[in-house]
């Protein structure tokens, strides 16, 4: 089912690369249908994954299933690996959970966090015919394996132009920072990956997601997406100052084993003045809702709503977590305009105090599932 199509919002959560990487005894994802079987139970209706797209290109091309050994984009965060890895063959591995969210009715969003493997094949995509062109080897994949149907939307690239999960977009770029997607080359880059697939697959939904440059989104070109997909949080620096009150450094975390300590004074500090923070959150909400009124786009967000990051951890508790993803849920479908909504960006069975609590996930994707929408045509085409 197309994000395009939808009449009801769907309640999404994001798997990212742990689907694959996460297959080691309890970690998670070793058992892909007993993950999907917890997912549905929850009562979610779509996941968003990796499709590994600069891997899985090169086993179409070379006509031959292979593993990949990748390493590690962070050790202090529970998404993925905190080692290095050896993956199956990601386009024999795509083919098979998706098949299985297709027998359970989960559709699926297909994005890429563009993994390093030990060759860094990622650097290779040194113009965006080439991202269409990987992108197009997996759905070829995808519709030769009668899959098409299942699939929600195609994210080129998780939260462009980061150089975390974009690094080629800078290797022959005199940069000094993270560039502006509003500048005339990252316009450009990806007006023309999003063109170029489209022509040989137009029968999916496209965009690339962003983490930020939503509150004031001036210059930023979406005119060939078919959604908006945003991520957002009460903590997000682009906004708030909620990690420099706590000292945490969000650039530093992921391998820095002072990130958690800090985070063990979060809670503290969102109780002082909970109303204050959760302003933050409201104020992005309404601004990426905004957004999509005066673009057309319907919104899905799959990242969002609290802290960033945050993992099972000494003096780490849920509780806080849950009531300002709660909110953040709450004030989203308000407007009308999420076409497809997760509850916290961990919706996975890794973040053990988090996927325990059945009924907080069930009352919150059933409201999501309920919702109506608001300003989209009838078919939901907009």
């Amino acid at each position: 089912m197309r994000i395009s199509t939808l009449t009801q919002p769907c309640a999404i959560a994001m798997w990212d690369f742990s689907w694959l990487e996460r297959r080691w005894q309890g970690s998670g994802y070793e058992d892909w249908a007993r993950a999907l079987d917890g997912l549905v139970e929850r009562g979610y209706t779509a996941v968003r994954i990796d499709a590994f797209p600069h891997l899985l290109s090169q086993e179409v091309g070379a006509g031959a299933d292979r593993e990949w050994d990748l390493l590690p984009v962070w050790n202090q965060h529970d998404w993925g690996a905190p080692g290095p890895v050896r993956i199956a063959s990601p386009r024999r591995s795509l083919v098979e959970f998706i098949g299985l969210c297709r027998d359970r009715g989960v559709d699926v969003g297909l994005s890429t966090w563009y993994r390093q493997d030990t060759a860094d094949s990622r650097m290779r995509l040194v113009e965006p015919r080439i991202q269409a062109g990987q992108w197009a080897a997996v759905l070829d994949v995808v519709v030769a394996e009668g899959l098409a149907d299942s699939i929600l939307y195609v994210d080129l690239t998780n939260e462009i132009p980061l150089p975390t999960y974009s690094p080629f977009l800078y290797a022959n770029w005199n940069s000094t920072g993270i560039e502006s997607r509003a500048t005339p080359r990252m316009r450009d880059w990806i007006t023309a990956a999003i063109l170029a697939v489209r022509e040989r697959h137009p029968g999916f939904d496209y965009c690339f997601s962003y983490a930020g440059e939503f509150m004031n989104p001036a210059g930023q070109d979406v005119s060939t997406f078919d959604l908006l997909e945003l991520h957002i949080w009460m903590c997000s620096p682009e906004f708030s100052d909620f990690h420099q009150r706590i000292g945490y450094d969000l650039g530093a975390s992921r391998f820095d084993p002072a990130g958690y300590p800090a985070m063990q004074r979060a809670e503290a500090e969102y109780r002082q003045a909970p109303g204050h923070w959760r302003g933050f959150l409201e104020a992005a909400i309404d601004a990426a809702a905004t957004w999509s009124q005066t673009t057309g786009l319907p919104l899905v967000t799959t990242e969002c709503w609290g802290p960033i990051n945050y993992r099972d951890w000494p003096m780490l508790d849920w509780g806080w977590v849950k009531e300002v993803c709660e909110h953040g849920v709450g004030r989203a479908l308000m407007t009308g305009r999420w076409k497809a909504l997760a509850t916290s960006n961990f919706c996975g069975p890794q973040f053990r105090g988090m996927w325990r609590d059945i009924d907080w996930h069930r009352r919150l994707t059933t409201a999501i599932k309920r919702a109506p929408l608001a300003g989209f045509a009838p078919g939901g085409v907009r």
